[in-house]
This record gives C-alpha cells, sequence and structure tokens, in this order.
C-alpha cells in the first residue's frame, strides 16, 4: 500500500484510467467484432458503413494512449483490407 500522500494520489489516479482505458479499449475491440461479424456474414455493405466508426473508435484510443499509434493504424490497415477483399468476391 502507498505510504505518502503523492503515492496515494497517484494510485487513485491510475485505478480512475484503469477504468477509462478498460472502457474504451472495449468499445475498440466491439466495434472490429462488429465489422468482421458483418463480413463473415456477408453483409459488406453494412461493414463498410460501420468502418469509420471502428476507425475513430481506434483513433480515439490511440489519442488517449489507450493504445499505441502503430497498434492504431496497423489494425486500420487489416480491417479495412479484410472488408476490402470481401467486397471483391
Amino acid at each position: 500500500m502507498p505510504i505518502t500522500k503523492s503515492a496515494k494520489k497517484a494510485l487513485k489516479q491510475g485505478e480512475k484510467k484503469k477504468v477509462f482505458n478498460l472502457r474504451r479499449k472495449k468499445k475498440v475491440e466491439d466495434t472490429v467484432k462488429t465489422v468482421k461479424k458483418l463480413v463473415k456474414e456477408g453483409k459488406v455493405k453494412e461493414a463498410n458503413a460501420l468502418l469509420p466508426k471502428a476507425f475513430s473508435a481506434l483513433d480515439k484510443a490511440a489519442k488517449g494512449n489507450t493504445i499505441k499509434d502503430n497498434t492504431a493504424s496497423r489494425k486500420k490497415s487489416r480491417l479495412n483490407a479484410f472488408v476490402k477483399k470481401a467486397s471483391l468476391k
């Protein structure tokens, strides 16, 4: 347990940030999962319409340092390629 006043404060801040980061990560996972599910069901147009939402969630997570910038870019690129490949079939 923290002893000094500043350590106690840092612990409280960390707990708040943890909840915030988990919520943001969950939003990213949910949107990406929804897009992939739509593609697998053959609903490519709906998946294409949901892509900007997924990109936005990834960008917000990267902006708030919940995930790293390159991770967000990689996920966006792979998701876009996945949807594009499905639309060509």
